[in-house]
């Protein structure tokens, strides 16, 4: 089944279950080394699936959970090795939305929910994104109306004393320092990911998408074959060929819009989308590094 967090829908399945995790797999046809989130909804809950809760861990849950923030823990031997692709650590959290908290707190197991797409693609953030594009595979989708942050959640772990970024996402940086100091970012794009999210080649739109100087790009571009996605701009393109992130250059908002504007161009009539990185701070920088593994 699909099920609403706060960043986008998952494709849930019994994450104690190989059987289930096979079928997510199936679905999303998502490769096996790339490991899956485990959702939970208490800290209690969590202290059954790892070793132990380092105290910098702790903190960050305390002050993120329930929330857009999955943390890299020592697993126990009760977590399935597919679901960690052999890794040591398994990622979990706790996601930060009423709906999926209940059917959590009612289930006696935690859920493996990696976004509801076929893998590679756009992720979803509406139930109807997932209808389009897995409704013949799944039995049941629960609605829980538009994903309010829009963007997956920011992956921390630990290493050698040093709290380490894996994903930048909807927590942010400046967010996670002032509880833990200095973090080192480590988002490398791979083919032999150390957490979720770290495949270099991710949220593709179906289309050929360029990075820069939008206005510059245009001018040796169809208008009619060129969609736009800007941060706050307008450019002289159709209407329909255009989206703007946020006209009040919000990056909150322009993060609830990203991937559904990247969806709006995988039309037949637009051949390239014209796109710009969004200023490096808060939730610019996901935004940013969602845009790139896109262009690849």
């Amino acid at each position: 089944m699909a099920i609403p967090t706060e960043t986008v829908y998952g494709l849930a399945g019994n994450a104690l279950s190989e059987e289930a995790i096979l079928k997510i797999y199936a679905a999303k046809k998502r490769p096996k080394f790339n490991p899956l989130i485990a959702h939970t909804n208490s800290l209690e809950k969590v202290s059954q699936l790892v070793q132990a809760i380092p105290p910098e861990a702790q903190l960050l849950a305390d002050r993120f959970w329930p929330g857009p923030l999955t943390i890299l823990l020592d697993k126990k031997s009760n977590i399935p090795d597919l679901l960690t692709s052999g890794l040591d650590r398994v990622a979990i959290r706790i996601p930060n939305l009423s709906l999926t908290l209940i059917l959590l707190e009612n289930l006696p197991f935690p859920l493996a929910a990696p976004s509801a797409n076929p893998f590679g693609y756009v992720s979803p953030t509406r139930a109807h994104h997932v209808q389009d594009q897995l409704g013949e595979t799944i039995p049941y989708i629960l609605d829980g109306g538009s994903c309010k942050i829009g963007l997956e959640s920011t992956i921390v772990g630990f290493e050698a004393g040093e709290v380490v970024i894996y994903r930048l996402g909807g927590t942010r940086v400046e967010e996670i320092e002032e509880i833990v100091g200095e973090v080192r970012i480590n988002v490398n794009e791979s083919s032999n990911p150390a957490a979720p999210g770290m495949l270099k080649s991710h949220y593709s739109p179906g289309r050929k998408l360029i990075i820069g100087d939008i206005g510059g790009n245009l001018k040796n571009l169809n208008p009619e074959t060129t969609g736009v996605l800007s941060f706050k701009d307008s450019y002289d393109v159709p209407l329909q060929n255009q989206v703007i992130l946020s006209k009040s250059g919000d990056l909150d908002e322009a993060a609830r819009n990203i991937f559904s504007a990247l969806r709006q161009f995988d039309r037949p009539e637009i051949e390239v989308i014209l796109a710009e990185y969004l200023p490096k701070e808060g939730l610019g920088k996901a935004i940013n590094d969602r845009l790139r593994r896109a262009a690849v």
